[in-house]
């Protein structure tokens, strides 16, 4: 069977029933995708009791004038990793461009960027990340897990993210109400 194309710069929205909690209404920013596997940084939770003031205190940061924003459930894999997806007006050190559609940056370099007001115009922060191995994804995109749709950044940086799994199918033309974890027999 023949993979599908590759994500990098897109969302993928989780299926109902997809059969990892950590994954229910998930969305993903995939930041890469290729033979060797795949990255993407979560974007449909946030952490519950951390916020971005905090995280920088523990880091030695002064927060100074980065918002108190709050840190999104980045994934499963090292969950004390920080990432900071962005808008392409700010690139640092460490900093890789998403298929054109936005830049993601771990080094605190953005941190302190933030802090001083001269970071991106458009961000937020998240812990841990998601990642598969080589045809991991691939193989679970083929079994229905995953629904990709283009990696709108107003999607990404402007919705809600009690909203962004909804407002993710909303854009395909998809009403998440109809979906189903179950199938029928005809």
């Amino acid at each position: 069977m023949e993979s599908p194309p590759f994500l990098t710069g897109q969302l993928l929205l989780a299926m109902p029933g997809i059969g990892d909690p950590r994954f229910e209404r998930a969305v993903i920013a995939m930041c890469s995708h290729d033979d060797g596997g795949a990255l993407g940084i979560g974007i449909g939770a946030h952490l519950p009791d951390i916020g971005l003031h905090t995280l920088m205190r523990q880091l030695d940061i002064d927060p100074g004038e980065a918002p108190d924003a709050p840190l999104h459930r980045g994934g499963p894999v090292e969950p004390h990793r920080g990432f900071v997806l962005h808008s392409d007006d700010w690139g640092g050190e460490g900093s890789i461009d998403v298929a054109g559609r936005w830049r993601l940056t771990a080094t605190l370099d953005i941190l302190r960027a933030l802090a001083e007001g001269r970071g991106p115009t458009r961000w937020l922060a998240a812990l841990g990340y998601a990642g598969w191995g080589a045809g991991q994804l691939d193989d679970e995109m083929v079994r229905h897990g995953w629904f990709a749709i283009p990696g709108d950044a107003a999607l990404i940086f402007d919705q809600d993210v009690a909203r962004r799994w909804t407002a993710g199918y909303a854009a395909a033309g998809v009403d998440s109400r109809m979906l189903s974890a179950v199938s029928g027999r005809a």
